[in-house]
C-alpha cells in the first residue's frame, strides 16, 4: 500500500496532542476552548487505535486472505520489530533514571521494579497491574500488542472486500456506539487496568472496516465531506451534552480518519507539508519518549511543576523534537530493519 501522507501528518499532530495533554498542568492559563481541547488529548490514542487497524488491514488483509494463518508468524514478527525495540530502549532509560533516583535517596514509587517484567514484555495493560508506571504512554503499545495477536483471527475470518458497504458501516457503528462505551463508562481515559485492551481492540477492529470502506470510496470527495460534517455534528452533540464522550467522540474520530484517507495525497493538503509529514514519521518516538523527558525536565529545571516558565516549556518542545529525530534515526529504524532482516533470514533458512 502506498503511503497516505495526510494520515502520516495527522499522526504527528495526534502525538503532539498527547504531549500537550501531559504538559497541561504546567502551562499558563489559556482560553477555555483551547484548555478544553488540550484536556481531551488522551483521545489521540483512540485515533491511533483506529488508524492502526486501518493501515494494518490495508497492508495485511489480502495477504491473510491469500495465505491464511501461515502469514501470522511473519505479521507478528514485523509488528514486534516495529514497536518493541524503541519501547525497550526508552524503558531502559527509565530504569537508569530510577536507579539514579534510588541511589540519591529519592522516591521511586512510580518505578515499581516488581512490575518491570510485565512492562518489558508489554503486558502491563492486560489487567495484571496499573499500566501507568515506568513510561506511562507505553500502556497503549501494550494494548495494541493484544490487537496484533487477535488480528490474524479477524483477517482470516472476515474478508472485508466481500462484505457490503452497509454491513461494514453497521459493524463500525455497533463497535463504536454500541460496544465501546462499555469500555469507558466514566470517560474513555478511565480505569485503564480493566479497559485498556478492550478499548484498543474494539477501535482497532473498527479501523480495519474503515480501511475497507476507504478502498471503495477513495477519490469520492462527497463522502469525505459527509464524514467531516458528521464528525462536526458529533462533536457538537458532545459539547451540548446531548451525547456522552464515549458515544460521540470515537465515531467522530472514525469519520475524520475516513475523510483524511479519502483526501490524502492531494496537492496542497497542509497535512502533507514537509514539517507535518516529518512530525508524523517521528511520531512513535515522540509518543514514547516525551513523557520521560518531561519527568527529567521537571526534576532538573522546574521548582513548581504547576508553573513552569515559558523558556522551560519552549526548551522542552525543542528537546522533544530533537530527541524524537535522534531516536527515529538511530534506534527505531535501525533496530526495526535489523529485526526484519533477521526474520527474513530465518524464513529462508526454514524454507
Amino acid at each position: 500500500m502506498n503511503e497516505l501522507k495526510a494520515l502520516t501528518g495527522a499522526r504527528g499532530l495526534a502525538a503532539w496532542w498527547v504531549v500537550l495533554f501531559h504538559l497541561r498542568g504546567s502551562m499558563a492559563e489559556m482560553h477555555p476552548a483551547i484548555e478544553s481541547a488540550i484536556a481531551k488529548g488522551y483521545l489521540a490514542v483512540d485515533f491511533f487505535f483506529l488508524l492502526s487497524g486501518f493501515v494494518i488491514w490495508l497492508s495485511w488483509g489480502k495477504r491473510f486472505d491469500d495465505g491464511g494463518f501461515a502469514v501470522a508468524g511473519r505479521f507478528l514478527w514485523k509488528r514486534m520489530a516495529r514497536i518493541w525495540p524503541l519501547h525497550l530502549f526508552v524503558l531502559g532509560c527509565a530504569i537508569i533514571l530510577a536507579a539514579v533516583l534510588a541511589a540519591s535517596g529519592r522516591n521511586i514509587d512510580r518505578f515499581p521494579f516488581a512490575e518491570l517484567p510485565l512492562h518489558i514484555v508489554l503486558l502491563q495493560s492486560w489487567g495484571f497491574t496499573d499500566p501507568l508506571a515506568w513510561n506511562d504512554p507505553a500502556w497503549s503499545i501494550s494494548a495494541e500488542s493484544a490487537a496484533y495477536l487477535l488480528f490474524p483471527l479477524l483477517a482470516v475470518a472476515f474478508d472485508w472486500r466481500r462484505v457490503p458497504s452497509a454491513v461494514l458501516l453497521a459493524f463500525v457503528a455497533v463497535l463504536l456506539v454500541g460496544v465501546l462505551p462499555f469500555a469507558g463508562q466514566d470517560g474513555l481515559g478511565s480505569d485503564l487496568q480493566r479497559f485498556a485492551v478492550a478499548r484498543c481492540v474494539i477501535q482497532f477492529a473498527a479501523g480495519t472496516a474503515i480501511g475497507a470502506l476507504w478502498l471503495r470510496w477513495q477519490g469520492r470527495d462527497g463522502v469525505a465531506m459527509a464524514g467531516g460534517v458528521l464528525a462536526l455534528a458529533l462533536v457538537a452533540a458532545w459539547g451540548s451534552r446531548i451525547l456522552p464522550e464515549a458515544h460521540a467522540l470515537p465515531p467522530a474520530l472514525a469519520c475524520v480518519l475516513l475523510a483524511l484517507g479519502i483526501t490524502s495525497n492531494r496537492r496542497g493538503n497542509p497535512l502533507e507539508s514537509w514539517p507535518l509529514h516529518r512530525l508524523g514519521e517521528i511520531s512513535y518516538a515522540t509518543y514514547l519518549g516525551h513523557f520521560l523527558l518531561w519527568f527529567v525536565f521537571k526534576l532538573v529545571l522546574v521548582d513548581d511543576a504547576a508553573n513552569a516558565p515559558l523558556w522551560v516549556l519552549a526548551s522542552y518542545v525543542v528537546a522533544v523534537i530533537a530527541s524524537s529525530e535522534l531516536l527515529y534515526r538511530y534506534v527505531e529504524r535501525p533496530a526495526q530493519a535489523w529485526l526484519n532482516r533477521l526474520g527474513d533470514r530465518r524464513r529462508v533458512a526454514v524454507a
